[in-house]
């Protein structure tokens, strides 16, 4: 009898086939090596990457560059879980004196990490204005999704070092605070470098209204939230027997009206986290729900760095020397000296300093900036923009991934 017809491979079991072996292996092969927690995000792209060569059957995940909606769309829900998650872990804001490491960080770092991303970008990188603009934007902030290993731990733990405070903390609040620069790319694009027809709108509508729209709503947000949760109704609190099913929907629902209002969701969902937070903040709750976000964040970060390390072959074939060096001068000469200018004369000694300035990982972030810049105007410069920023989050998770643990073990002596 004849049973070929049986064993018929489709493309998408293969597909499945290949997505859930890369992942196992990405967090068992460490194991055979070390007892820390794997630095599973760099081999789940480099084994992303094997994919693509050794498993012919398989389709390749969709070209970012062609169709950007998926990648946008995960990538989005990835970050609101994250940003969410961050600011569930913080056990404390006070004092208040603490926060100095991360404003510096926000308001000098960042902004030094944009300009000298961009200048590289126009300079060597033969970028136009708006497109090395959006380049320094869509960088410049580190990821609170490939950040955990540097970040605080789940609440109610109590280890909250002035190292992972500052780390937790700006990596939940840079993302938003990038987003007006990415208007800046496109408002270029399209009116050009001359700032009087655009620079007092600018500032009024993508700098303050819309920064001070997310924090409102997000803190409202969580107030709201935490009276369902755990006040009303007294005699029965939802928090006592409900899943983070409902508080996942309040952020969903947080989020998507902020956008409504068009303040910036990613800026709500952080300031969403932080207020819950304070509400009830001994209750076993908030451990739950930490970790039912995590889960799912940890799931949408696998799929997306299997995918990305699946088209990188594809995607990195726009690269450039001069984009090559644009991505290693980034990851270990511009963070670095950014963040360490930044922090000059803070109560943070010099060993902390140089591992804040270190540990700025690059990663899910900047896809989905790519992505929804792509979606407004094309850019002439798109191609290249996804090559490096496909090779700058592949080197930022090899370098940061494989030595965060020695890092955060000097830190703890």
């Amino acid at each position: 009898m004849d049973i070929s017809h049986f064993f018929e491979f489709a493309p998408y079991h293969v597909m499945l086939a290949a997505a859930g072996g890369v992942i196992i292996l990405a967090h068992w092969m460490p194991r055979l090596v070390s007892t820390r927690e794997p630095a599973a995000p760099p081999l789940l792209i480099l084994l992303g990457m094997a994919a693509y060569w050794l498993v012919p059957e398989s389709p390749a995940a969709p070209d970012p560059r062609l169709h950007p909606k998926p990648w946008e769309v995960v990538s989005e829900l990835t970050v609101i879980v994250a940003l969410f998650a961050a600011g569930l872990r913080l056990d404390s804001l006070r004092p208040w004196k603490r926060w100095g490491a991360t404003l510096r960080l926000l308001l000098i770092g960042m902004p030094l990490t944009i300009a000298a991303v961009a200048l590289l970008g126009w300079g060597i990188g033969g970028m136009t204005a708006a497109g090395a603009i959006l380049l320094g934007a869509v960088l410049a902030p580190t990821d609170p999704v490939l950040a955990g290993d540097v970040q605080v731990g789940p609440p109610m733990e109590g280890d909250e070092h002035p190292v992972r405070f500052t780390l937790t903390t700006e990596a939940a609040l840079n993302d938003g605070l990038a987003f007006p620069f990415v208007y800046l790319g496109l408002i270029v694009a399209l009116q050009g470098l001359d700032p009087q027809g655009w620079l007092l709108d600018w500032l009024a509508i993508d700098v303050v209204y819309r920064i001070a729209a997310g924090a409102a709503m997000g803190i409202c947000g969580g107030w709201v939230l935490g009276q369902v949760l755990f006040v009303y109704p007294a005699h029965a609190a939802l928090a006592n027997t409900g899943s983070g099913v409902v508080a996942l929907a309040g952020v969903l629902l947080c989020y998507g009206s902020t956008e409504l209002v068009e303040g910036y969701g990613f800026i709500a969902v952080a300031a969403m986290g932080l207020t819950l937070r304070r509400i009830e903040n001994e209750h076993r709750f908030h451990r739950r729900l930490h970790d039912f976000c995590e889960t799912i964040e940890h799931a949408l970060t696998a799929l997306l760095l299997v995918a990305l390390g699946n088209v990188l072959p594809v995607i990195l074939g726009d690269l450039s020397p001069a984009l090559v060096l644009i991505a290693v001068l980034l990851i270990v000469v511009i963070r670095p000296l950014a963040g360490w200018l930044s922090l000059a004369g803070s109560r943070i000694t010099r060993r902390d300093r140089l591992v804040v300035s270190v540990f700025g990982v690059r990663g899910i972030g900047s896809i989905y900036y790519l992505c929804y810049a792509g979606a407004h105007i094309e850019f002439v410069n798109e191609p290249e923009l996804w090559s490096l920023i496909g090779l700058t989050i592949l080197l930022s998770t090899m370098l940061h991934g494989f030595t965060v643990g020695r890092a955060m073990d000097e830190i703890a002596k």
